[in-house]
This record gives C-alpha cells, sequence and structure tokens, in this order.
C-alpha cells in the first residue's frame, strides 16, 4: 500500500493555551514544540492532576477545529497514544499529526474532531527511551501494575468531557497507539467497553509479556473482558502491523484470536517494521474511517 502524501491548505501560528486546573506545585519543564508544526487548529496545553501514584500534576495537548471558540459545536473525540519511547509531543513532532490532521479534513477524508494527545509514560517526566534498550521502557511501563491505563477514563477522558465540548458518548470517542499505546488501547477499551467505538491498533505489544506486573489485574482475564466488548462490537476495530516489524508474530496471533473468537476488525499488514513511517500511514487511514 503507498503511504499518503498529503497537502498542507494552510497554516497558522503555533497556539499554546493552558486549560485550567489546580496547581499544587509549579509546572515542570514539559517537552516543547518545534515551531515548524504550523497548523490550521488550535493546539492546547492542559494539565490535569492524575490520580497515578507520584507527582498528580500532567500535561496533555489537545488539537481543537479552528472553528471550536466561535461557534457552539460539539465533537467527537480521537484519543491518540505515543509508544513507550515518547511523550505527548511524540506523534506531533514525528508523525506529522497537526498537517495531517488540517489535510485530511481540509479535503473532506476526516470529520472535525478534537484530538486528545495525553502522557501515558508511568512516570509524568519520562522521556525518550532512544538511549536505552526496549527492556528500560518495558519495566517503567509494567511499574504501576496498570495504574496509568486504569486511571485514564476517570482521569483524562473526564477532564476532557468536562473542559471541552465534547460529545460524551461511545459512538462519538476513538482511541489508537503505537506499539506500547497500542497495547494501552487494548486493554483500556477492553476493561471499559461502553467507552470507544473506533480502536486503532497499530504494531502493538501483545501479551504474555515476561514481566511480573503483567498479570496485574487491569491486564488480566482479557479473554473473558473481550467477551464483554464484542458482545456489543466497536464499530472499528483495526489492527495494523509492518511485515518486518519485530510484533508482526505477535499481531498476526492476536488477529487469528479476534478471527478465531468471530469478534469483527479489520487487519492491514504493510511493509515495513516498527517505524513512524508506517505509524504515521496507519494514523491517517484510521482517522479516515471515524465517525463514519
Amino acid at each position: 500500500m503507498k503511504r499518503l502524501h498529503l497537502l498542507c491548505i494552510a497554516t497558522v501560528s503555533l497556539l499554546l493555551s493552558a486549560c485550567s486546573v489546580s496547581r499544587h506545585a509549579a509546572v515542570p519543564e514539559y517537552p516543547t514544540i518545534g515551531p515548524e508544526h504550523n497548523h490550521q487548529g488550535i493546539l492546547e496545553e492542559c494539565i490535569y492532576d492524575c490520580s497515578v501514584k507520584g507527582p498528580r500534576e500532567r500535561r496533555m495537548l489537545v488539537y481543537l477545529p479552528a472553528e471550536y471558540y466561535d461557534t457552539t459545536a460539539h465533537y467527537p473525540v480521537f484519543y491518540l497514544l505515543h509508544g513507550a519511547r515518547g511523550n505527548e509531543t511524540s506523534w506531533i513532532e514525528k508523525g506529522n499529526l497537526l498537517h495531517n490532521i488540517d489535510s485530511l479534513t481540509t479535503h473532506g477524508l476526516m470529520e472535525k474532531s478534537i484530538v486528545v494527545l495525553p502522557n501515558t509514560n508511568q512516570h509524568r517526566n519520562d522521556r525518550d527511551y532512544s538511549k536505552s534498550r526496549i527492556k528500560g521502557a518495558i519495566e517503567s511501563f509494567f511499574e504501576n501494575d496498570g495504574m496509568v491505563e486504569y486511571a485514564f477514563v476517570n482521569d483524562v477522558v473526564a477532564h476532557v468531557d468536562s473542559v471541552y465540548r465534547t460529545i460524551p458518548e461511545k459512538s462519538a470517542r476513538a482511541i489508537g497507539g503505537l506499539s506500547i499505546g497500542a497495547l494501552q488501547s487494548i486493554h483500556i477499551t477492553a476493561n471499559h467497553p461502553d467507552m470507544f467505538d473506533y480502536v486503532g491498533v497499530f504494531s502493538s505489544m501483545v501479551h504474555p509479556v515476561p514481566h511480573p506486573s503483567a498479570h496485574a489485574a487491569f491486564y488480566r482475564g482479557l479473554k473473558r473482558k473481550h467477551k464483554a466488548q464484542f458482545a456489543d462490537a466497536p464499530e472499528l476495530y483495526w489492527v495494523m502491523i509492518g511485515k518486518t516489524d519485530f510484533f508482526y508474530p505477535r499481531m498476526i496471533a492476536y488477529h487469528r484470536y479476534l478471527t478465531r473468537n468471530g469478534y469483527p476488525h479489520d487487519y492491514l499488514t504493510t511493509s515495513g517494521g516498527h517505524q513512524w513511517y508506517n505509524w504515521e500511514e496507519y494514523c491517517n487511514l484510521f482517522m479516515q474511517r471515524l465517525w463514519k
């Protein structure tokens, strides 16, 4: 499949504004976004309280349609999760997300939406793992026994619904992610089957994973949870993987498991491996299927 090549029609200066929230301490230094990432919409920095142990204050980035503050319209929400080597800026800095949203909406290929980029690291200040082995990222991911994923709906989704004009319904919520972010999407939606109607699984790390916390309550019983989730199946459950990705065998096994149990889903294999070239393409394809 050829990669999508998208044109940016117009650009405006990057806008970052703080979301109202009580502050418990000085705001830490968060990763910045380069000025080259111009876009048509509004990009806001939203600081919120996280119930996961450790520093409570976290940041998410929220993309709003350009006309958001000029209307009273309510919008569907797409929650897009980064991988183990990233943070809330990764999809912008490495996945050309703002450019692609603008291009898709301008060409009528994507419904106007709110797109939320949370920090789903186990520690708020986790940085890029590029200098460490993937094992270190996995250790950090499981360190809090699934607490970030467990708290996601109550912390992130609830805060977004309370601050922005969302459509707070399953049919108007999507979630997707790459690598560990895809694994988080699998488990968040399995644990909350009434919350998300669109699920994007991009190059996921799939259990079993050799780590004791992989057996934490949030991760256990996935087959049982899937029965409940697919009893009222998501509108779209899309699994995507590159043929040279080191998670390819596990994703094939996951696809076969879903098929064997009669769980409706889409499955796409492409060339390439565990890389941004693929994840950008997968995200673009997924966004074109939302709310339709």
